[in-house]
Order: structure tokens, then sequence, then C-alpha cells
């Protein structure tokens, strides 16, 4: 199971990096064609706003694996190894279920734009199609981070380390 979690992870940090290359050379296409009087891509701020919202997404789960998100431990470098991995495990979960909350909401204004119909001004495609691809890569994040939070607990509890932590993935 660690294994899939952890490819999966990255596949989903691949996809979301290529869908930001593109999203960089459409922009970057696009301003050149300005400079150059060609004119500029219609419909770039429209790909690149539902882009860049899956990418974030996407990028989600290898940072939730790795342990890599910000952090402040000032406080608690001086404490014993043991509770600090209980902290850990406690704001693993709860990121867990803020994501979930997240992914929730994502879904719900998902199932609201599905409803309404509703396209973007230029390229005139329907706008949940952002929302459903932000979604995907959000179902990954949340199966991850449901992973981390009971792997982080199990580390609380045994003493020893699952999980990889950002110290480790650089």
């Amino acid at each position: 199971m660690h294994r899939f979690i952890h490819a999966l992870a990255r596949l989903t940090a691949l996809v979301g990096g290529l869908v930001l290359i593109a999203l960089i050379a459409l922009v970057s296409i696009s301003i050149t064609g300005r400079w150059f009087g060609v004119g500029e891509i219609t419909g770039t701020y429209e790909l690149l706003e539902a882009g860049v919202a899956f990418a974030i997404f996407s990028f989600l789960p290898i940072t939730q694996f790795y342990g890599a998100h910000a952090t402040v431990d000032v406080f608690t470098m001086a404490l014993p190894d043991r509770v600090t991995r209980w902290i850990k495990a406690f704001w693993e979960v709860v990121l867990a279920l803020v994501i979930l909350l997240i992914i929730w909401r994502l879904f719900e204004g998902m199932q609201r734009y599905i409803g309404n119909g509703e396209t973007t001004f230029f390229l005139q495609f329907p706008v949940w199609w952002g929302y459903a691809a932000s979604f995907a890569s959000g179902l990954v994040a949340c199966t991850i981070a449901i992973y981390c939070a009971f792997a982080r607990i199990k580390e609380a509890v045994l003493g020893q380390n699952i999980l990889p932590s950002e110290q480790e993935s650089a």
C-alpha cells in the first residue's frame, strides 16, 4: 500500500508539473505574440485559471506524503521525540480533515456550475471542467492525506518512521 500511495503522489505531481509547464509555454507564447504584433492567444487567462488550480491540487499529495508543508518548530525542537511524533500525528489528522473539507466544498461548487451551465467568456468551455480537474487531483490528495494521518498515528504509537520526512526528500 505504501508504494502505491507514493507512486500515486508522484504521478499526480508529475501530471501537475506537466500542466504547469504547458501553462508557462502558453503564457510565454501569448506574450511573445503580443510583442511581435501577432496578437495574444485568446482565452489564455481562462486556461491559466483552471490549470493553476489543477496544478495546486496536484502538488498537494506529494507535499503531504513527504510532510513538506511549512512548519514552525521553534517550540517543539527541544521536546522529546515521542511528543513531537504525537504533535505531527495531531496536525496530520487536522490537515487531512481540512483537505477533506476543501474537496467537499470544491465538489459542491462543481455541482453548482454543472447545474447552471456557466461557461467561460472567450473559449466558452463549461466552468465546471476546471472544477472537475481540480476535484480529480483533490480526491488523490484526500486519499493520501487520510493515509498519511493513519501513518503518522502509527509512527507515534510505534515510535518509528513510516513516512519520509522533508529532509529525506531533498
